[in-house]
């Protein structure tokens, strides 16, 4: 199925998110570029929420957020209201966020994994449903401590 992707990078995530562009658009999907620009230093917090902005407004329909261990553009991405961002460094981890975690959001490192691997890694998560069943309630009580936190 084709989709909407929002890439975002830091200056380390760059090179990474300029290959995977490339290989979403061969695939029919249709990319928006939320920056960087190049591999000059920047701060990935800003590019990672318009990345799960980009998503939780529908604008798109996933996101892909890469840095150079991925993990603070996970934790960022995740600070926006109805992103639900994962790591995934591996196919196992990539399959298992879409399907017990309905992720809608990637995060991945540059300098953790090949490019080669990652458009692995982003075939997978893009191509595994979403299972249902057990982990719907999950998902509902995670949504419930989110919007607990923003009533705070």
């Amino acid at each position: 199925r084709l989709m909407r992707i929002a890439l975002a990078a830091d200056h380390a995530g760059f090179p990474l998110k300029e290959d995977l562009k490339s290989f979403l658009t061969e695939q029919g999907h249709e990319v928006s570029d939320l920056g960087t620009d190049s591999t000059e230093p920047v701060d990935y917090p800003p590019f990672c929420a318009a990345a799960s902005r980009a998503v939780v407004t529908g604008a798109a329909d996933r996101a892909i957020v890469l840095g150079g261990s991925g993990q603070g553009e996970q934790i960022a991405a995740n600070k926006v209201d109805g992103a639900r961002a994962a790591l995934c460094h591996d196919l196992y981890l990539a399959r298992l966020s879409r399907e017990h975690n309905d992720a809608n959001v990637l995060a991945m490192g540059a300098r953790v994994v090949a490019a080669a691997y990652a458009r692995e890694i982003v075939r997978t998560w893009l191509d595994t449903p979403f299972e249902g069943g057990r982990h719907v309630p999950r998902l509902d009580q995670i949504a419930q401590i989110e919007r607990g936190e923003l009533s705070r």
